[in-house]
């Protein structure tokens, strides 16, 4: 069974399909997934879909596209829910994104900082989100290092084979999706080859990164296990091992997931 470490079941484009695709989930060979926050609104909604449904996990922050909203408020919120809620196995996803730039950067950066902290007084790992901005978020992580006691994941890897050397110095987990399963996945996939075994994880990012043959589709949850199936050719192993390393992992990062 796969676990799927990253989708958005809070996303209005799945809002009719939650309970199809938590129903499913044995069939579709997944025994948890992690629906992940990236606002206060969906971070609560995803706390809401955790306490209802008994495979779903969640985690809870602010994307650096809403890093503007980032407040004091909000962050009292998430310890809150990461205190009393045992179904909350991460703060994120958080970071930098200067491929958009929604937020300003120094603002991004800020609120990638702080909730840096937020993840270590709540004793939880961190998901972070990534795009052009490998080397501030370096930089960042590398100066907040006493913060980071609780794992860091890097989801949706897009950096180099070279960067992964250097977050591995801070036992950096590495999340691979739809995208490596991409004609032009050249570049993920020597990342991919290079992440220790016992760092690497699946994801979806559902309803986004649509893996081929259904891209250009809405992605779910299911969708997974074409990704664990590419992981498995490109590492030369069997789809199995790669079930099994990848839900141990998840395991091992989220410790609240049983």
């Amino acid at each position: 069974m796969l676990i799927d470490t990253h989708c958005h079941l809070t996303d209005d484009r799945l809002a009719e399909e939650v309970d199809e695709i938590v129903a499913s989930m044995r069939t579709d060979g997944l025994e948890a997934l992690v629906t992940v926050g990236y606002d206060r609104e969906s971070s609560l909604k995803g706390a809401e879909l955790a306490l209802k449904y008994d495979a779903v996990y969640c985690s809870v922050g602010i994307h650096p596209h809403d890093a503007v909203s980032a407040d004091t408020d909000a962050y009292a919120a998430f310890s809150e829910l990461a205190t009393r809620h045992g179904k909350v196995v991460a703060i994120g996803e958080i970071g930098l994104d200067y491929f958009y730039d929604l937020s300003p950067r120094d603002v991004q950066q800020r609120a990638f900082a702080e909730q840096l902290e937020l993840a270590h007084e709540c004793g939880l790992p961190v998901i972070l989100h990534v795009r052009d901005a490998y080397e501030d978020s370096r930089k960042i992580l590398f100066d907040n290092r006493r913060y980071l006691d609780n794992g860091v994941l890097l989801h949706c890897y897009s950096g180099s084979a070279e960067m992964v050397k250097v977050f591995s110095a801070l036992d950096a987990y590495y999340a691979f999706g739809g995208a490596i399963t991409f004609k032009n996945a050249k570049h993920n996939l020597e990342a991919l080859r290079v992440v220790p075994r016992d760092r690497l994880l699946v994801e979806t990012d559902s309803p986004y990164m649509t893996p081929v043959p259904y891209r250009g589709k809405m992605n779910f949850p299911k969708y997974v296990s074409l990704v664990a199936e590419k992981a498995a050719e490109v590492l030369e192993t069997d789809r199995a091992e790669i079930e099994e390393i990848t839900t141990k992992n998840a395991k091992t990062l989220f410790k609240r997931i049983k």
